[in-house]
């Protein structure tokens, strides 16, 4: 069998595609070509239609045992393989699977502040005209309804950061020892040091991989009479492509309207303080279960921002501390 013995399994948009890029460069390790191949998110085909755009990034899901297995079969011999499929943090079946599958896998995990992962995933979907709430808060108020309506993964904005729950679970499956955890903010500022942990945690030689490829920012269209015009249009257009791929002329129109969308955007915009607070709420229960279940303060997380997204009276670097006094890595 030509499986993965690793996994970078979250979170999305907690710069996953930079670590998966990074990594791919050091010779004992092999990334699938395919980045996000979800094979572990479903036990067949994955459903056909769900929110705006999904049927598109269905239709994207490689769930064929033969076709996944050749992701992996150039791997030189003595090589350790890996993909990244970041929703396999959120999906407890998909924990299930691995496990079933490859119960020696290692698994890569990367938090973010899960109201900064919330913003920043809104932003990709309304950049990209998927997403018709133009507003952070309002969006999240549409969660519990999306997803019983069936929406992808992708719109879980609040979900996907309930990592408490997530790690809770996944814990269950996976010894510890088989999982390491990262802060996107350290992968961001320390990537040198965290790419050798990420090294000595998979067996292989350090001091090879210092820097992780700076990630495209998202940007940030006003909410203009245009951009609700084009996001319509798109919309429709994805919807027809759900529905016939192949037999539309709109369908063809997506990609150019995404790029109308995008052009002279502003780059993302920080949340507000006043968006925060409002969100904050909705996530404290599970913050306080994650600090928990690994013994980290992860306090910072609920603390007042200002309104370029500055921490409050922050600690100066290097000072942050466990829960229990004693200064951690983590």
């Amino acid at each position: 069998m030509t499986l993965p013995d690793f996994f970078i399994a979250g979170a999305p948009k907690a710069g996953t595609t930079a670590l998966h890029a990074a990594l791919a460069r050091h010779p004992s390790l092999f990334m699938s070509a395919v980045k996000e191949p979800k094979f572990f998110l479903t036990d067949g085909p994955p459903p056909g239609r769900g929110g705006p755009g999904d049927a598109r990034t269905y239709r994207e899901h490689i769930w064929r045992r033969e076709k996944y297995e050749r992701l992996f079969a150039e791997a030189p011999d003595g090589v350790l393989r890996g993909e990244s499929t970041p929703f396999y943090l959120y999906r407890r079946d998909a924990h299930a699977r691995i496990r079933a599958l490859i119960p020696h896998a290692r698994l890569i995990v990367v938090l973010r502040d899960p109201i900064e992962r919330a913003h920043s995933n809104w932003t990709h979907l309304w950049s990209a005209g998927l997403e018709p709430v133009g507003d952070i808060v309002a969006a999240c108020a549409e969660e519990d309804r999306r997803i019983a309506a069936g929406w992808a993964d992708f719109w879980h904005y609040l979900s996907l950061g309930r990592y408490g729950q997530q790690l809770e679970h996944l814990y269950r499956v996976f010894p510890p020892k088989q999982v390491i955890l990262l802060r996107y903010h350290e992968l961001i500022d320390c990537p040198a040091e965290v790419l050798d942990r990420i090294c000595a945690f998979l067996g292989v030689e350090t001091g090879i991989l210092t820097e992780v490829p700076r990630e495209n920012v998202t940007a940030h269209p006003a909410p203009t009479r245009r951009h609700r015009a084009l996001s319509r249009a798109l919309r429709a257009g994805e919807a027809v492509a759900g529905r016939h791929p192949a037999l539309h002329p709109v369908v063809r129109l997506t990609g150019p309207l995404e790029r109308m969308l995008q052009a002279d955007a502003r780059p993302r915009q920080p949340l507000t303080w006043e968006q925060r607070r409002a969100l904050i709420p909705l996530i404290e229960d599970d913050v306080r279960r994650l600090e928990m279940i690994t013994g980290d303060d992860f306090g910072d997380w609920l603390r007042p921002r200002d309104n370029t997204g500055g921490l409050v009276g922050a600690r100066p670097a290097g000072q942050r501390q466990a829960r229990n006094g004693q200064p951690r890595a983590f």
